[in-house]
C-alpha cells in the first residue's frame, strides 16, 4: 500500500504471521468479572424516556431518540429505528468517530444505536470526549475503567430495545466496526440474548498491539504505557481476544492486513480467538484506509452474510451456507 505514515500500518507481518497471532493468558477471574458486570445491568429494570421522535428517510419507519439511565446512574442517549415490518433486532456498536446519529434501520431489523457514555450525544462534563483521552479515562482500576462502562451501556441498549419492542427478543443481533467491533467481542460472550454478530476491524485486541505505532485510540494507550507500565494489568481485563474465545454464536469477523488506526496484530488476535465452528472470516486488505477493489467486493459479501444470517431462524445453518 502506498502511504505516507512514518510507521508500517501492516505491523511488518505477513498474512501467515497475522493468522498465527494469539493473545496472552487472561487474568485469573476474567470470566467471572465480566459475568458479574453483566448481572449488574440485567438486575436493573430499564429506566428511560423517549425525548422525541425524529424524521426518517424511509417510508413507514419510525425513529426514536431515547435518554437512558444505566446501573451506575450514568446517562446516555440512544436511538431506535423501527421499520414498518420488523424481522428482529440489531444493536450497532459505535466507533470513535463520535457520531451523533440517528441511524436508520438495517437488514429489516429494528435497529438500536447508542452513543456510549462520554461520546456523541452522550457527552458530559465528567468524561473526556476526544478518543485519546476517553480511552484512558478511569484506567486506574478495572472497576473504574471507561470500557467497563461503555460495555454496560451496550447491554443496557439491548435491554431498552427489548423492553420497547419485545418481538425482537427471538432474533437479536449485533454489528460493530473498529471500537464497535472490539466492544462486540467483549460483550457478546456473556449475553445470551444475542444470536449472531459481525465484528469489523475490531479494536482492543491482545497487548501485542502496544508494540506498534498507530494513529488511533490505541496509540494513546501505547504512549501512556511507556510512562505507566502498571496500567497493563488493568488493560488485560479488557482484552477483546481473551473474551472472543468464549463466543458461542455465529460471528462474521473481518480483520484488516493494513490499518493505520487499529494495529492489524490486535485485530487478528480477536479474529483468531473466535472458535472456528462459530466463525466466518473475511480478511480485508485495508482498514481505516482507502478500500481496494477486492475489499469493495468483500464488503458486499459481508453485507450479504449479515442479511442472510441476521434474518434466518437457523443462524448456524445460514452461516455455514454463506461461508461455503
Amino acid at each position: 500500500m502506498i502511504h505516507d505514515y512514518p510507521f508500517d500500518p501492516a505491523n511488518g507481518h505477513t498474512l501467515e504471521q497475522l493468522l498465527a497471532v494469539r493473545g496472552p493468558e487472561e487474568p485469573a477471574g476474567f470470566k467471572e468479572f465480566w459475568e458479574e458486570t453483566y448481572k449488574l445491568v440485567r438486575a436493573m429494570t430499564p429506566t428511560y424516556f423517549i425525548e422525541r421522535e425524529l424524521w426518517s428517510p424511509n417510508a413507514g419507519e419510525r425513529i426514536y431518540r431515547i435518554r437512558v439511565k444505566n446501573w451506575d446512574n450514568t446517562e446516555f442517549v440512544m436511538t431506535i429505528a423501527r421499520p414498518e415490518k420488523s424481522l428482529g433486532g440489531l444493536v450497532i456498536g459505535q466507533g470513535y468517530g463520535n457520531p451523533a446519529g440517528p441511524m436508520t434501520s438495517e437488514f429489516g431489523l429494528t435497529t438500536a444505536f447508542a452513543c456510549v457514555r462520554g461520546l456523541g450525544l452522550s457527552q458530559c462534563k465528567d468524561i473526556p470526549w476526544t478518543a485519546d483521552r476517553h480511552v484512558l479515562h478511569g484506567i486506574q482500576s478495572k472497576e473504574t475503567y471507561i470500557l467497563r462502562g461503555v460495555i454496560t451501556d451496550q447491554w443496557m441498549t439491548a435491554s431498552v430495545l427489548l423492553d420497547m419492542f419485545p418481538d425482537t427478543a427471538d432474533n437479536l443481533n449485533y454489528r460493530g466496526a473498529s471500537m464497535g467491533g472490539g466492544m462486540g467481542a467483549l460483550l457478546l460472550p456473556w449475553d445470551a440474548r444475542f444470536k449472531a454478530a459481525w465484528l469489523d476491524v475490531p479494536t482492543f485486541g491482545a497487548a501485542i498491539r502496544f508494540d506498534y505505532e498507530s494513529v488511533g485510540s490505541g496509540e494513546a494507550c501505547r504512549l501512556y504505557l511507556l510512562e505507566h507500565p502498571e496500567a497493563r494489568s488493568v488493560l488485560a481485563w479488557f482484552d477483546a481476544s481473551a473474551a472472543a474465545k468464549y463466543i458461542r454464536i455465529p460471528v462474521c469477523v473481518s480483520p484488516a492486513k493494513f490499518d493505520p488506526c487499529v494495529a492489524p496484530v490486535g485485530q487478528f488476535s480477536v479474529a483468531n480467538a473466535v472458535p472456528e465452528q462459530y466463525k466466518t472470516l473475511f480478511i480485508r486488505d485495508t482498514g481505516h484506509f482507502a478500500a481496494t477493489e477486492s475489499d469493495k467486493r468483500k464488503a458486499e459479501r459481508m453485507k450479504a452474510w449479515c442479511q442472510a444470517v441476521f434474518t434466518a431462524k437457523d443462524k448456524a445453518a445460514a452461516a455455514r451456507q454463506k461461508q461455503s
